[in-house]
Order: C-alpha cells, then sequence, then structure tokens
C-alpha cells in the first residue's frame, strides 16, 4: 500500500504566520509546503538528538 500524506491544521501568532509566507514566497513556493518540510526537519532533527523515542511495533507490523 502507498504512504499518504496526512493533513492536519495548526495555529501560529501572526508574527510567525508573516515569516512564513514571506519566506516561501521568496523560495517560490506555498506557505503550506515550506511549514510541512520545516515540521519535518524539526522531526527528524528531534530523533536526532533522542527526544523522540523509536516507535514500537504494533501487531499489525508497522
Amino acid at each position: 500500500m502507498t504512504p499518504v500524506s496526512k493533513r492536519f491544521t495548526i495555529t501560529v501568532p501572526d508574527s510567525v504566520y508573516e515569516d512564513l509566507e514571506h519566506w516561501s514566497d521568496q523560495q517560490g513556493r506555498p506557505a503550506a509546503n515550506l511549514a510541512a518540510f520545516l515540521v519535518e526537519v524539526g522531526i527528524l532533527a528531534a530523533k536526532e538528538r533522542g527526544e523522540i523515542q523509536p516507535k514500537k511495533p504494533d501487531s499489525k507490523g508497522k
């Protein structure tokens, strides 16, 4: 089965939103795309620092 991207909603302060929009405009991409990238980078960094424990496999082998 092909993995499907998940969606969720976050709320950020106006200043963060404005900075995100400005940054994404500079890169020529949507703010949501940049936000998704930044979340992914943050998760990977947290895993490398050991802040996120590895997942335990469930009974389905995920």
